[in-house]
């Protein structure tokens, strides 16, 4: 019976690193079980059992296994070249397969939490700091001399992380690397100069064979790009004898005793120091492609017996092949793509076996901020490294990847390419007022007749704007203050949710939430995500918002099950998610029960309860009678969105706009008022604001700019609000948001009867 014979393994992550570990397990005859969040990632192809969940989820990841685990016996899990050592931990201590404890695959991942284990340990590194605020950095710039680097704790590729060289650059550097931090979570420490290795090696029975040593090519400061990698190293034997000693004494103390671990190791004046070091094999294309090509050893063989307890044969660490292997990064010039060109002609080329292109035709691209922002990469194999090296500069005649100024887009260009997008699950019409979508739920309209959607549309167009302008006010500020955060307009976004059927599929969620929080962030707003109805769908929207450091919101469904929603509301907390909240009127929902996700109205005390059980800002959306308004105050919410949920709940629904003087003439200044219902222009939301609210929330109008420009359409979207909110600020007196009163505006009386003519209702 051959060793890999009814053999099950896990593999973490289906991207292009991956790709030559899920090939090497087939071969072996290994069922392949891979994880990843893109369905399409090329490895999930190619997969026994593709699953779709993140790689940095880890508890979702333990659980979906162990269910997995009881119908397909695992018996090894492992991942190369991307960050997910604690996940491929956390998974082989549940089910107790070979690996190494899940703490000291934490401190392999953790920069600082490397950084103290090594410390401790007496291993050589750079002076550092735990940094979380901007005053934070301020003071560790009176401790270190400049310059030095700041990177985030939880991230690989070069992500978030600058070289500090004046005092000028802090705030800079602080924003770049908060962004690069799914935690927020920063360290600062000393720069080191020198030449930079990257060792790779496998360790089994308290032995650590080094399996290869390659120059990294680290240049485009402040900024740290790695353009390639050349193997094996031409270091002196000194200099290459002090850089494994020291890659030892750190696999020593971080305590990675058994599969592989790799090491960026900086070649000081005071010798070796270590950057970084990692429970896996290296990514950057080196175990996977360089070192075999170089020695024709397949080092992912080798790990893939260790994750199964198999011992590896002595001959599979003999090298067959004495050759040196070059990876080149492709960087073009930043624009739009307009051509790629010589891919063939380079790969035709004897000595050139690979090229990979990570961009397409009408991609933008710009100048790398990391490792995961390149173009491409050309891999050469030869006898000499000079051979190498001309081979390379060869390809790199041949290819070229032709780039045009970036395009301004204009709003009718997002409409057209949303209208194609959305596969008619939204017309995109020239005035989105609920009429051509009436009913067209699942979609983007209103429900039954579209009556809801409609009256917010026109109820909204029957308030007139009385201008004033005989005034010395010259200079609008738009800006206000949202729990501390400062917004350029009293601008949200709302959440919208179900990419799948209501946005036309031709967008993932993760990719619409990123759009969303990231737009926002960068404009000056706060973009909200949302609950979905299929379990767990949630940590998505999360997963977004820790992509942003917390800069956004989400509203979660009111759940039946009161323990889950708390669970969720703490979610978010650790997540540092600045806003959360519920839309009660969700509770009408009943096709959440479909998928095991009830929802229900929830009590005064039920509020009560989890106001109590988050710290953060809490908001409740949905509300469209005083009564909920003052309850919601007496339960200590934050905030109350006035909204009918764009006509989506009922057909009978009054107008927001209608409801929202009475609200907030009860509850104006007692608790944070958001007005969502059929906002379309900067007018719109003068008139909302004046009407008592504070801010206001925009839904179908985001969604069109996301389907047609991403975050350029979300760019030109708040711009073109803020700059029809000036105008009608200057024409009408108001210096500021805080100036707009009820008094420039001319309000119908919403209270009059509602008639029904021709199946249509009007007021």
């Amino acid at each position: 019976m051959k060793p890999y014979d009814s053999k099950s393994i896990l593999i973490i992550g289906a991207g292009l690193l991956q790709v030559p570990v899920i090939k090497t397990a087939n071969e072996l005859g290994l069922k392949t079980i891979v994880t990843d969040y893109n369905i399409d990632a090329p490895g999930m192809k190619i997969a026994d059992h593709p699953v779709v969940i993140s790689i940095k989820d880890i508890d979702g990841t333990v659980r979906v296994i162990k269910q997995l685990n009881k119908k397909i016996k695992i018996d090894g899990v492992i991942t190369s070249g991307t960050d997910a050592s604690m996940t491929v931990a956390a998974v082989a201590n549940a089910l107790n397969l070979p690996g190494i404890p899940f703490e000291n695959a934490e401190a392999a991942s953790n920069k600082f939490k490397m950084r103290k284990r090594l410390l401790e340990h007496n291993v050589p590194i750079p002076k550092f700091f735990k940094c979380w605020s901007f005053d934070d950095l301020l003071n560790i710039s009176k401790e270190l001399n400049y310059p030095f680097v700041i990177k985030p704790v939880d991230n690989m590729g070069a992500r978030g992380v600058m070289k500090i060289d004046n005092e000028a650059l802090l705030h800079v550097a602080f924003d770049n690397a908060k962004k690069g931090s799914p935690s927020g979570e920063l360290i600062v420490e000393e720069y080191m100069e020198g030449s930079e290795l990257s060792i790779d090696s496998i360790v089994y029975h308290d032995q650590i064979k080094i399996t290869g040593i390659a120059d990294r090519i680290i240049a485009r400061e402040p900024y740290f790009i790695e353009l390639g990698h050349i193997l094996p190293s031409n270091q002196p034997e000194n200099v290459l004898e002090n850089a494994v000693d020291v890659f030892k004494q750190a696999i020593k103390a971080i305590g990675i005793t058994l599969g592989a671990a790799k090491g960026d190791i900086k070649l000081t004046k005071e010798g070796a120091k270590i950057v970084e070091i990692a429970a896996r094999l290296s990514g950057g294309f080196m175990s996977a492609y360089t070192y075999p090509y170089a020695t024709g050893v397949n080092l992912i063989r080798i790990a893939i017996d260790l994750s199964l307890g198999i011992e590896p044969l002595p001959q599979l660490f003999i090298p067959t092949k004495n050759r040196i292997s070059i990876e080149k990064a492709i960087i073009p010039k930043p624009g739009v793509i307009k051509e790629i060109n010589g891919v063939n002609e380079a790969l035709s080329i004897h000595g050139i076996m690979n090229v990979f292109t990570r961009v397409n035709i009408g991609d933008e691209i710009f100048d790398p901020k990391s490792n995961v922002e390149k173009a491409g990469n050309i891999i050469a194999v030869k006898d000499t490294r000079e051979e190498a090296l001309k081979t390379i500069e060869e390809a790199e005649k041949f290819i070229n990847i032709l780039t045009e100024p970036f395009k301004v887009l204009s709003w009718d260009t997002i409409c057209h390419k949303a209208r194609e997008r959305f596969n008619r699950a939204c017309y995109v019409c020239n005035v989105c007022n609920g009429v051509e979508c009436r009913g067209k739920m699942p979609g983007i309209g209103g429900i039954g007749n579209g009556n809801a959607f409609i009256r917010n549309y026109k109820d909204l167009n029957k308030i007139l704007i009385k201008t004033r302008i005989i005034h010395n006010i010259k200079d609008i500020d738009t800006s206000c203050d949202f729990f501390h955060v400062k917004l350029s307009l009293p601008l949200i976004a709302a959440p919208i949710s179900g990419c799948d059927i209501n946005l036309g599929g031709n967008i993932t969620e993760l990719e619409y939430d990123l759009a969303i929080v990231e737009g926002c962030k960068d404009n000056g707003i706060i973009g909200f995500v949302g609950d979905r109805a299929n379990d767990n769908l949630y940590k998505i929207g999360l997963e977004a918002i820790k992509n942003v450091n917390g800069y956004g919101g989400i509203i979660f469904k009111p759940h039946e099950d009161q323990n889950e929603l708390k669970k969720r509301l703490n979610e978010a907390k650790n997540n540092n998610v600045k806003f959360v909240g519920i839309d009660i009127d969700a509770s009408a929902f009943l096709k959440m029960k479909s998928y095991n996700q009830n929802v229900s109205p929830k009590t005064f005390e039920q509020l009560l309860d989890l106001r109590e059980s988050t710290g953060t800002p809490f908001i409740i959306k949905g509300i469209m009678t005083i009564d909920d308004a003052l309850l919601s105050i007496k339960s200590g919410a934050d905030a109350i969105v006035v909204s009918n949920h764009g006509g989506r709940i009922t057909d009978n629904h009054p107008s927001s706009i209608s409801v929202l003087r009475e609200i907030s003439e009860a509850v104006k200044g007692k608790i944070k008022i958001i007005f969502d219902g059929g906002i379309r222009s900067g007018e719109d939301i003068f008139k909302a604001i004046a009407l008592g609210a504070d801010y206001v929330m925009i839904g179908r109008p985001f969604a069109i700019a996301v389907m047609g420009g991403e975050k350029i359409g979300i760019n030109i979207l708040i711009n073109r609000y803020k700059e029809e909110l000036e105008k009608i600020m200057l024409i009408t007196g108001c210096r500021t948001i805080y100036d707009i009163k009820e008094d420039l505006i001319i309000t119908p009386d919403f209270r009059q009867s509602i008639y029904i003519q021709n199946g249509r209702c009007y007021n």
